[in-house]
């Protein structure tokens, strides 16, 4: 029973995110959802408060499943610049994986000033990135390749370079310079470690 209704939300949820992507937060109303999941309105209001709650429960769950990801790309791999190498990848996953989440996503932020639970589900995604990030760098600097004296904020300079990388891409609407950013970002954030080859 509590794997039938796991299933049930996290149809409704990929229904919300499809919904979302499509239309735009602020047009997509519960009967939308329901809708994309092709269950009632009242099923939707079952396992959800409301639209928000529905958007929180979808912003927690697609972070999560990105973080898990991310974090499960540098554990396959050994050395420190392999293991960025891997969190480039993932990050950079694809145009059209890249192009959805981040329409989305942008979306999110757009409403998080009148969202605290916004604001603090995305600060718990930014805290399991830098996590990843630290990890990098702290074996980088264990290997002697990296060089840089505070790993918290070069792990935050990190994802920012991430994000912004792909969000200027994403602005630019030319999907054949994904490949591009993914490697100017992998550059930039070498120059920030003071990568040096042993």
């Amino acid at each position: 029973m509590v794997k039938k209704a796991e299933q049930r939300r996290e149809q409704i949820l990929k229904a919300a995110f499809e919904a979302v992507s499509e239309k735009g937060y602020n047009a997509v109303t519960l009967q939308d959802i329901a809708d994309y999941a092709e269950v009632s309105k009242g099923v939707t209001n079952y396992y959800f408060k409301n639209k928000v709650d529905v958007f929180a429960n979808l912003l927690e769950w697609t972070t999560m499943k990105i973080y898990e990801k991310e974090a499960a790309s540098i554990t396959k791999r050994d050395t420190a610049v392999e293991k960025l190498e891997a969190y480039m990848e993932q990050v950079f996953i694809g145009p059209k994986e890249n192009k959805t989440f981040y329409r989305v996503y942008l979306d999110f932020l757009s409403q998080a000033k009148n969202v605290e639970r916004y604001r603090e589900i995305n600060l718990q995604f930014y805290k399991n990135c830098w996590e990843i990030g630290k990890e990098i760098i702290t074996r980088g600097i264990e290997e002697g390749v990296f060089h840089v004296e505070d790993v918290d904020q070069s792990a935050k300079s990190i994802r920012s370079m991430i994000d912004g990388s792909l969000i200027q891409w994403l602005m630019r609407g030319e999907d054949d310079l994904h490949h591009d950013y993914k490697l100017m970002c992998h550059k930039a954030a070498l120059r920030l470690l003071n990568y040096q080859s042993p």
